[in-house]
């Protein structure tokens, strides 16, 4: 979605009255990380506008090389025997009861370490963290990559990757690998207008994302009615390429915005319009009203109506899920990008709307969604496959849309990705808490996705900017809910500008932007046990987690991101509850394992991280 130049404020006429919303011994150890610079890069409130999205290339510089993977460190008391024999691991690549409190090291490289811990791991019959994880000698693990995590030995056989779901206790459906731990996924969007290079794949990594969703469009890929654009094609296949070897997790959005080309937007080709000759008046103080124009009203229902230009949309998804099948990145699609469709009556009237987004997520959405799930599943039947609302979601409208079926073999492989935006915020306005906008979005957001069992991934959220109080507070809000709700996020916008305008979530000079830090945080990508609570303080820079044991916790690590925006010199790791604990670095700059090798399911366990 978005229409706006990097750093630019819109303040839009809006058609409408502007919306008013909205546990036990304690063991320690130290993992050092590497210092890496951050680059990258009432149905009264209703929307009537949005924002533009970054028109402009974001800066890159080339990715900094970090040290390879050692070990040293501090001797510490001799394991227990019921932890030795659990673990079954050669004293040179043990990670040792962290019983006593360690100073942060950051080791000198070898490479050897790394590959005796994932060998030991593999021979206690546990699932061990990447290949070049290091410890040895009872020290703290540090790992310290010289080169992607992908092209060591074993790494991509411990990345999380989701496969499966499970109910959590109070109702959240979470996605989960075949280990059978509980996958958070965290990223920024890109690639809508700007070209994806692999440095910036490179800095989502560096920076603890783990997930890039990818906005592409149909008039890219078929620009010429039945000629697909190969070139285009290779280069979503080189961006899979890049994010299969700095393990970033794809989305691929189908993205549009006022239909396509025809209307100055982008999205549909300007083949697949078809406006019955009405009219079409831009609006250049509102880019969103655009929507409600007849001639763009008219091409959304031919889209959703007409026999030919239904196939076509089918065979360009199913095109493109035959080229980018077999990535081990490729997370799935998010099928249509913030749909919308016919609004009979007037479009500034609220109950209209209402009425509008109700008819078309029952009829017409809903037909289409199928179509493109049957589209994509003749191509691919392991994707994750997404679903989107209407943009009312964001006033605390909930979703007429239907439950749907999943024709892939096994298991549903089915999402649901809301947006979550604030239209006063969008407007120009600094987040006013007392509009009660996150207590209304998440009552509006919760009822579908609990019916369905579906596992929510926020496409897209974010101010425009979050250098004001209220704005800045909103961000954190809107992590902490996302946490309560869903399984993953994408925040709206991987660019570089002057104090983060323009939705960039970094600065010019490429750090987190000003307010826009939460976004950063540390957390936990995979928990091998059931998530609870989790939340960072930067000062004094103290990440926690807790969880509960279930029967993953005891053969599969948790995996903690620790990126180097919040402990640019190393961090300590304790954990209380589940009994003794090894800590390694695993996968990457910037992470930890964690496993506790004789909890008891329901065991309550707390991680606590601090800078050293």
């Amino acid at each position: 979605m978005h229409q706006a130049s990097a750093g630019v404020r819109r303040h839009p006429a809006v058609p409408g009255r502007a919306p008013s919303f909205h546990r036990a011994a304690q063991h320690t150890s130290v993992v050092g990380l590497p210092s890496v610079p951050s680059l990258a890069q009432n149905p009264s409130d209703l929307p009537t506008h949005r924002h533009r999205p970054p028109d402009h290339q974001p800066q890159t510089v080339p990715a900094t090389p970090t040290p390879k993977a050692t070990a040293t460190g501090h001797s510490h008391r001799a394991q227990s025997q019921p932890l030795e024999a659990a673990m079954r691991l050669r004293r040179v690549a043990t990670t040792v009861v962290l019983g006593v409190a360690l100073v942060c090291v950051a080791p000198a490289s070898s490479p050897a370490v790394g590959r005796e811990v994932a060998g030991a791991a593999e021979a206690a019959g546990v699932a061990g963290p990447a290949a070049g994880a290091t410890a040895g000698h009872g020290s703290a693990a540090v790992l310290r990559a010289g080169q992607p995590p992908a092209s060591r030995p074993g790494a991509a056989a411990a990345w999380p990757v989701p496969t499966g779901t499970v109910t959590a206790p109070d109702g959240r459906t979470l996605l989960t690998d075949r280990q059978g731990r509980v996958l958070r996924l965290r990223g920024l969007n890109l690639g809508k207008t700007d070209t994806v290079t692999e440095e910036r794949i490179a800095d989502l990594a560096r920076d603890g994302f783990g997930l890039a969703r990818l906005n592409i469009q149909w008039e890219k890929v078929e620009p010429h009615r039945g000629r697909y654009d190969t070139g285009y094609l290779r280069y979503l296949d080189h961006i899979l390429d890049w994010a299969d070897r700095y393990r970033v997790l794809v989305l691929i959005d189908w993205h549009q915005d006022v239909y396509g080309p025809a209307f100055g937007h982008n999205g549909i080709p300007a083949w697949a319009t078809r406006t019955d000759g009405l009219p079409f008046e831009p609006n250049p103080d509102d880019w969103f009203a655009d929507y409600f124009q007849p001639a763009v009203q008219a091409a959304f229902t031919h889209l959703y109506d007409d026999a030919d230009l239904r196939a076509a949309q089918g065979a360009a998804y199913a095109k493109v899920a035959e080229m980018l099948r077999g990535h081990r990145s490729l997370l799935g699609y998010d099928l249509f990008n913030e749909p919308f469709g016919p609004v009979p009556g007037d479009p500034t009237d609220p109950q209209d709307q209402i009425d509008a987004s109700a008819a078309l997520e029952r009829g017409r959405l809903a037909d289409m969604y199928r179509r493109l799930i049957r589209a994509v599943r003749s191509s691919d039947h392991d994707a994750w496959l997404f679903l989107e609302p209407t943009v009312l979601i964001g006033q605390g409208v909930p979703t007429s849309l239907p439950a749907f079926d999943d024709p892939r073999p096994g298991a549903d492989r089915l999402g649901y990705a809301p947006h979550y935006y604030d239209t006063a915020v969008e407007s120009g306005a600094d987040w006013d808490p007392s509009s009660r906008f996150i207590e209304r979005y998440e009552a509006a957001v919760a009822d579908y996705p609990t019916t369905n069992r579906l596992p929510v991934l926020v496409g897209e959220w974010g101010p425009p900017q979050a250098t004001t109080p209220g704005n800045a507070q909103l961000m954190q809000r809107q992590v902490a809910s996302m946490d309560r709700f869903a399984a993953g996020w994408a925040l709206w916008y991987d660019c570089r500008a002057d104090n983060g305008g323009g939705y960039c979530a970094y600065d010019r000079s490429g750090g987190p932007a000003p307010g826009k830090e939460p976004a950063f945080a540390p957390y936990a990508p995979a928990v091998a046990g059931i998530p609870d609570s989790e939340s960072y303080a930067p000062t004094p820079r103290t990440y926690t987690l807790t969880m509960t044991a279930d029967r993953a916790t005891r053969r599969a690590w948790t995996v903690l991101s620790l990126p180097a925006t919040a402990f640019p010199h190393g961090a300590r790791v304790s954990v209380t509850g589940g009994g003794p604990a090894v800590v390694v670095g695993a996968g990457g700059p910037g992470r930890a394992g964690l496993l506790l090798p004789t909890a008891r399911p329901g065991a309550a366990v707390r991680v606590t991280v601090t800078a050293c």
